[in-house]
């Protein structure tokens, strides 16, 4: 009897503390705050000052691309899980899927640059939470193919491949993404005569997608040693070469083991582009810091950075969401 009062009190303890603590949230974040304004002088005091971001919404968005041209980020932003779907879901071909995901990946590049009928928008004006974006499916897309070749290769038992890749593989991750990048920055414009530039978001990209190819590597090759050998014997006794059976039997299978840590990668990757900030490229979180250092808005930190990791939790909860689902659907299958 008592254990039971006991557990009861502290049931009610919990409870009282959970609804004092939310009501509090509450009158701060929601019923208190503020939501339009010019400064934080406008903020009433008490409450939280969401003028910050709805002040600089559109920076925060697009960055500084011009406002003219911000159709072309919307259409991009529209067409990215267009072509994911088109890769991950329609019922054809895989080289034709691929070659559908190429050409409309090229011309989302094409779009946000420009040229030809387009105005030309150079990177130094692209920024905000489109950049984040693009940067991290970019790498994602362009990182998976290579982390593929990668864990084959160090599979392999050819003397030059295997030695290659193992060196690749180690030595990326041994090195933090930070020395990664300012090398791509800094060193990789070197390699070239003084007549060629180089676009500093390019040399970025490049760094991020090998990065990312080097972690992604393991994860799958990982899968690949979860399926049993009698898989890979099954394919040659049925007359199939090396690129036949691992395209058809193993890597399939290693895939579908692999997809928690495939995605766990891909969450991470998304959530490392905040480091592009340091070599003066301002993503989404760059953008929402220069916010804060506004005179006009000195003070509202805690809403600028409270909003900015919601939305990062946006992103990564949803394609957790997607893995365990995916995963879900694939479990059982061969």
């Amino acid at each position: 009897m008592a254990f039971s009062l006991t557990k009861w009190a502290t049931r009610l303890v919990v409870m009282t503390l959970a609804i004092v603590v939310g009501y509090v949230i509450f009158d701060w974040a929601v019923w208190n705050a503020t939501w339009v304004g010019s400064s934080k002088a406008d903020c009433r005091p008490g409450g939280a000052c969401w003028a910050v971001i709805s002040a600089r919404w559109d920076q925060i968005i697009y960055g500084f691309y011009p406002k003219a041209e911000r159709w072309r980020v919307n259409f991009a932003l529209v067409l990215i899980p267009i072509a994911l779907y088109l890769l991950t879901q329609i019922k054809a071909p895989l080289r034709y899927r691929l070659t559908l995901f190429l050409f409309i990946n090229l011309f989302i590049v094409y779009l946000l640059y420009g040229g030809g009928l387009l105005k030309v928008v150079p990177t130094e004006l692209w920024g905000g939470l489109f950049l984040t974006i693009v940067l991290s499916v970019g790498s994602m897309i362009c990182s998976f193919p290579l982390a593929i070749l990668l864990a084959l290769g160090r599979n392999s038992k050819w003397v030059i491949i295997k030695p290659l890749c193992v060196t690749f593989i180690e030595v990326i991750r041994g090195v933090p993404l930070v020395s990664i990048l300012f090398l791509a920055a800094v060193m990789f414009p070197l390699f070239f005569t003084t007549d060629v530039v180089i676009d500093n978001l390019f040399c970025i990209f490049i760094g991020i997608t090998l990065f990312e190819a080097a972690y992604l590597s393991e994860v799958i090759r990982a899968g690949l040693n979860s399926v049993p050998n009698g898989q890979v014997e099954a394919a040659v006794a049925l007359g199939m070469n090396y690129r036949l059976s691992m395209t058809l039997v193993v890597l399939p299978q290693a895939l579908r083991t692999a997809i928690p840590g495939i995605m766990n990668s891909f969450i991470s990757l998304f959530k490392d582009t905040t480091l592009v900030l340091i070599i003066g490229i301002y993503d989404f979180l760059g953008i929402v810091q220069t916010a804060t250092t506004d005179p006009r808005w000195l003070g509202t930190s805690l809403e600028a950075y409270l909003f900015c990791a919601l939305v990062y939790w946006i992103f990564c909860f949803g394609m957790s969401t997607y893995s365990n689902r995916l995963e879900g659907s694939n479990r059982g299958r061969r």
